[in-house]
């Protein structure tokens, strides 16, 4: 590898668990780090989704970090552009941009067992690094369906990842590839400037209303001045959400009066019976996300909007077609067809001591200690990793938790001494993931009766944790080094062929 500056900690990406990975060193007092970032700005997937109506579908106040709270978010439910100003105030008061290293995506990394160190290519430059704390997200990577016919396509194609803010789709005919989180958000936001819409749903999704409602100045001056009124909203907040997970994890079937909000709410909005039929699953509520919006179904009733009850199969010229046989003609098409979720793009770029690469070693499904360590790949973790997803509350404290199995795992090292990196143990990853398996078996993602994004090409859920955020706080508080192969350099005098010794914990 060419010249490259070597780190204690490289941390890849500057999201939500990128960011907060930073700050978490520091307050450790760990400053010999860089975070790796592609683009040239912080925010992860709320810097990359800017399509209209992006907001989260998790409250403000629980959808922030516990060690940096905001008393100043305008709205229960934040837009893109309050989450992204969030991470951008975090980026400062924390002093995280001297660490901050942009337009540096890495192109490939990859251990070196002698010197038990990860060699790190990026496009900005090269580095190596002790310990890679890997924070890429789900999120980032768009999945477009390999639709035949649409490189023929006239009109203009994008993934609401990718909005092109620079096309104008007022008096357009437009259609919309999927009824997905964004989906829900992007109907309503388009419908009213277009000629015309054309939804194509593959599957429908369950959708209660969202209860959002802008946060007075009085509200906010509250928080403010009293910072414990804010700790105690979000807890509240907090606790309503573990007290439902029992719903999804061990009785599905106690989710049927939910379903019946969700259709009281669709009737509401949508009078025709043949577009409420269009509109009604035939899964249990829960199997995908449960989605929230007030105005996604107003928007479906309008007479300039068509719901076509099946998924894209084909494109000739400007003509889509549908499964069904169905026909629209449009000028633009946006693809809100989901991520990489079960086959991250970065797992092919991680390379480990035997020249695997770690997408090699998932090609049959992704696991990893406690989410974060995947065994034959030392010094190594992710945040955000595998059965670590939520169904119904915040990613943020799911991050954090990560966090303090990332600062206690660097804490191991440095009591073991010199030159010492971990290895996950097979045997330790396995019980790991047959325990989380084991679990999975009775929640409504794997007995709902739908096909979600938190299932791999063989049907198993390598995406949610099957319990509450309590639990999972505790299972990563601390680091068992008895889950782990200890590797040490040996005595790496001139002349000798050091090796790397796998000593016992």
């Amino acid at each position: 590898m060419a010249e490259h500056e070597h780190v204690r900690v490289a941390v890849i990406g500057s999201g939500f668990g990128g960011l907060g990975a930073a700050v978490r060193l520091r307050r450790e007092g760990i400053t010999d780090f860089v975070v790796l970032e592609r683009a040239g700005g912080v925010g992860g997937t709320w810097r990359d989704n800017s399509y209209p109506g992006c907001a989260c579908d998790v409250p403000s106040h629980l959808y922030s970090f516990s060690f940096a709270p905001n008393p100043d978010w305008p709205r229960s439910f934040s837009g893109q552009e309050h989450i992204r100003a969030y991470l951008e105030r975090v980026t400062d008061t924390f002093g995280l941009r001297p660490h901050l290293r942009f337009n540096a995506e890495v192109k490939r990394m990859t251990w070196d067992a002698e010197r038990l160190r990860w060699d790190i290519e990026t496009t900005g430059g090269n580095w190596s690094a002790d310990v890679v704390v890997s924070a890429t997200g789900p999120l980032s990577e768009p999945k477009l369906p390999d639709v035949p016919g649409l490189d023929t396509f006239p009109g203009k194609v994008f993934h609401s990842a990718r909005w092109d803010h620079d096309y104008d789709l007022r008096g357009k005919r437009v259609a919309v590839i999927g009824t997905g989180a964004s989906a829900i958000q992007i109907v309503p936001s388009v419908q009213k400037q277009v000629e015309k819409l054309t939804l194509f749903q593959r599957t429908p999704a369950w959708v209660l209303p969202r209860m959002d409602r802008p946060i007075g100045a009085a509200e906010r001056a509250v928080h403010r001045a009293l910072p414990f009124t804010t700790k105690l909203r979000r807890g509240l907040l907090w606790g309503i959400r573990e007290l439902q997970v029992q719903a999804f994890t061990k009785h599905p079937g106690e989710l049927g009066f939910v379903e019946q909000l969700a259709k009281r709410n669709m009737a509401r909005a949508v009078k025709d019976p043949a577009l409420r039929a269009k509109l009604t699953p035939d899964y249990r509520i829960g199997c995908k996300r449960i989605l929230l919006s007030s105005t996604y179904y107003p928007a479906l009733a309008q007479p300039n909007v068509d719901v076509v009850a099946s998924g894209l199969t084909e494109v000739r010229g400007s003509t889509l077609v549908a499964a069904d046989g169905s026909e629209a003609e449009v000028d633009a098409i946006v693809f809100s067809t989901g991520f990489h979720v079960t086959d991250m793009p970065i797992a092919e770029r991680v390379v480990g001591p035997e020249g695997k690469t770690l997408a090699d070693v998932w090609s049959g499904g992704m696991q990893a200690l406690r989410g974060a360590s995947a065994a034959g790949f030392p010094n190594w973790m992710t945040i955000i990793g595998p059965n670590t997803g939520l169904g119904n509350s915040s990613m943020i404290l799911m991050i954090e938790s990560q966090l303090n199995y990332m600062a206690d795992y660097l804490r191991q090292l440095d009591v073991l001494g010199g030159r010492v990196a971990l290895d996950a143990r097979p045997s330790a990853v396995r019980a790991w993931n047959h325990r989380v398996q084991e679990r999975m078996e009775r929640t409504v993602w794997n007995t709902g009766g739908c096909t979600s994004w938190y299932l791999d090409a063989s049907g198993r859920n390598t995406t949610i944790w099957p319990g509450t955020t309590a639990e999972f706080r505790r299972a990563t508080r601390r680091v068992d080094l008895a889950e782990y192969a200890v590797l040490r350099a040996a005595d790496a005098r001139p002349g000798t062929g050091a090796e790397n010794a796998e000593v016992a914990a």
